[in-house]
């Protein structure tokens, strides 16, 4: 009993593997790619979020100046009590 192989059969098994790959590639990347897009969306709601941080402290750039003008306030405070006998 002798096998004749087609002459095309490497060409057909060649293939089948090629299409294995891509297959194999395809079903890798794809859950990749969701999970990017995925990312992608709570990016910009973590965005939105930190930008309403920034706006919401924006006035904490100015507690030093009010620091200061309390601190005058209670020096004045002193000296008042202090001319007043207290």
């Amino acid at each position: 009993m002798t096998f004749v192989i087609a002459s095309n059969t490497p060409w057909v098994v060649g293939f089948g593997i090629g299409i294995a790959i891509v297959l194999v590639v395809v079903a890798l990347v794809v859950p990749i790619l969701m999970l990017a897009r995925r990312i992608g969306n709570q990016a910009e709601a973590i965005n939105g979020g930190l930008l309403g941080a920034v706006e919401n402290t924006a006035a904490l750039a100015h507690l030093k100046t009010t620091v200061e003008s309390a601190e005058a306030i209670i020096e004045g405070l002193r000296r008042g009590r202090t001319r007043l006998g207290g």
